[in-house]
């Protein structure tokens, strides 16, 4: 086998390039996760943390103990799974429905879906609504505001209208609704494009920081996210939550914590899913 020159320098430059590019990515991840561990001496010194040189979980436990951080991981996690079913459900009928080119004004309700994309309300109406329909300082304003995502639904309906219409057909044949056909047809074809938007739906869920601050006053039903700017803004470590003679530790630290709790979750879901990710956006975007 003759070696190619020119084609084994650009795979080496290619492969420089992926290197770097990965430190890049993942060096951040690194810094978090040190400092979170960090001890006071090693977070005071300014050095640039790559291994903690002396270890200890003195942040962890102060954030779990006394931050409020377990309540606000509850809170997110509750209005990331009920808001996620809530999305998906609404997402997975709507598309369906669209996808029905045959019922008449389908294209109207279409387009009216794709204004959305363009337009979209105000804070200030949006706030309106939702103090008009008693939901503020409730966890509902969490999830019904923003329960329909039109991005989401247009890719679940490009997806249900690559089904094969004769499939379709013939279970109309045999008697099923639309219901049965949704359900026991459209859904189990469609494993990889409900993960996908399910992830999406969760992570924009967790990640919400805006709308919790507008919607909420009280700070029982804060998400970890809004749990996370405050503690970055005050750092503030309360006397009666430290010890006789314990030093406190630094904020940096706690900050780092925080961090790595609200992230482990995405984290952890994320590798299960990824295989489904790109097939799902891909096949619902390109396919139809």
């Amino acid at each position: 086998m003759v070696w190619d020159k020119s084609s084994g320098i650009g795979q080496l430059v290619l492969w420089v390039i992926m290197v770097i590019l990965a430190i890049a990515m993942i060096f951040p991840f690194v810094y978090v996760l040190a400092v979170s561990f960090s001890s006071y001496k090693d977070a005071v010194s300014n050095s640039l943390l790559i291994i903690p040189l002396h270890p200890t979980m003195q942040a962890y436990s102060w954030v779990l103990q006394n931050g409020g951080v377990l309540q606000g991981l509850g809170i997110s996690l509750f209005s990331s799974l009920v808001g996620t079913a809530v999305s998906m459900f609404l997402s997975v009928t709507m598309a369906y429905a669209l996808s029905r080119t045959e019922v008449p004004g389908i294209k109207v309700a279409l387009w009216l879906v794709l204004l959305t994309l363009l337009i979209s309300p105000s804070i200030i109406t949006k706030y309106l609504v939702v103090r008009q329909v008693g939901m503020i300082d409730t966890l509902w304003a969490l999830i019904i505001p923003s329960a329909l995502n039109p991005f989401n639904v247009v890719v679940m309906r490009q997806f249900f209208l690559a089904v094969p219409s004769e499939l379709i057909d013939s279970a109309r044949l045999d008697g099923a609704t639309d219901w049965h056909i949704l359900w026991r047809i459209m859904l189990p074809l469609s494993k990889a494009s409900l993960a996908a938007i399910g992830l999406f739906y969760s992570v924009e869920i967790w990640n919400s920081f805006f709308e919790p601050t507008i919607y909420l006053n009280n700070q029982q039903l804060y998400p970890v996210s809004v749990i996370l700017r405050m503690i970055v803004l005050q750092s503030t470590i309360p006397s009666e939550a430290l010890s006789p003679g314990q030093t406190p530790p630094p904020d940096l630290t706690i900050q780092m914590a925080v961090v790595v709790l609200a992230t482990l979750p995405i984290l952890l879901i994320y590798p299960f899913l990824q295989r489904y990710f790109t097939k799902g956006v891909l096949t619902g975007s390109i396919k139809g």
